[in-house]
């Protein structure tokens, strides 16, 4: 027995001493590659939990423990028809899961410091403001006459293709305009509006419908077209409903609602609005992580003579 426990004791104290070495060989990119690993696995997991991409995780790995059943037990022929079909796996997931392969590499090359508008100077900034206090002036006169509405502010990505499946107009935006559009007898009431650089692109467009089957049963067409263009694209979709006059903003595929006119412009202000100062905050955040991470250069501490010679150029 006293030699059991002096065994593990021994075996548990190689074990921190070898642990302990290992910490003192860490570098700091090593923590910085840990640190960028373990991000792109939990945007990983996010992605598979908000798609149908989960129960496909989940059939293979049923396969896989198949596998390693006909592993054990020798059964040739279901192991032959198993690693034939994980050769061909990837093919078919790629096939099977291109509208969510799609999302996910469009979400990746969406730019985070991009903004609607074309740069963080005042005057944009100005314009910017006006063109979203016309829109939410608008939004809040259809909600009281529920007149239904899907307006999409374009940023990052382009939305082309939207626009080139409505009318062009690239008008001014006007609290006046934007409510003819979407009066019921417009002929372009029924479709999207495009805002991009603060003029209205295009109207009567033709938005994609989204394939999330967990939204409100409630919400109808307007409702899931608005949703499905926020998980293609980066663009900040309105909507207002036909039904109940409720004003909602759907970004990256989340809706919210219950907007009104004071709370929509905060909303928009904050997505849409990019200041210099937003610029700022960005950067000073992106160097205080790599100052953290990245080594830094101390400075040697100055002599006596040094010390001396500042001070007399001082003097002088």
């Amino acid at each position: 027995m006293a030699e059991f426990f002096g065994n593990l004791g021994s075996y548990i104290l190689g074990f921190f001493k070898q642990l302990i070495m290992s910490f003192a060989d860490i570098r700091p990119s090593d923590i910085l590659d840990i640190v960028i690993v373990a991000y792109i696995i939990y945007k990983a997991i996010g992605f598979f939990k908000e798609t149908r991409a989960k129960i496909l995780l989940k059939g293979l790995l049923f396969l896989f423990v198949f596998w390693l059943i006909a592993q054990w037990f020798d059964l040739i022929s279901i192991r032959w028809l198993l690693v034939k079909f994980f050769d061909y796996a990837i093919v078919a997931v790629a096939i099977i899961f291109q509208p969510e392969l799609r999302h996910a590499l469009e979400r990746v090359g969406h730019s985070g410091f991009t903004k609607f508008g074309a740069g963080g100077d005042s005057a944009v900034s100005r314009a910017e403001a006006e063109c979203i206090d016309k829109v939410c002036k608008a939004c809040a006169s259809m909600q009281e006459q529920k007149i239904g509405a899907l307006i999409a502010f374009e940023r990052s990505t382009p939305l082309g293709e939207i626009i080139a499946t409505g009318t062009e107009i690239d008008a001014n935006v006007s609290e006046e305009l934007v409510s003819n559009v979407f009066y019921p007898k417009s002929p372009l009431h029924d479709g999207g509006m495009v805002i991009r650089s603060r003029r209205i692109a295009a109207a009567g467009c033709i938005l994609p419908l989204t394939a999330n089957t967990g939204l409100n049963k409630s919400l109808g067409t307007r409702h899931r077209a608005a949703v499905g263009l926020s998980e293609s694209s980066d663009a900040v979709v309105v909507v207002v409903s036909e039904e109940t006059g409720i004003v909602s903003v759907c970004i990256n595929g989340i809706i919210s609602r219950n907007y009104n006119q004071i709370s929509l412009r905060e909303k928009l202000y904050a997505e849409l609005i990019k200041t210099e100062d937003n610029r700022a905050d960005i950067w000073q955040k992106v160097k205080t992580l790599f100052e953290s991470v990245l080594p830094s250069k101390k400075k040697a501490p100055k002599t006596d003579e040094a010390k001396s010679e500042e001070e007399s150029e001082e003097k002088s």
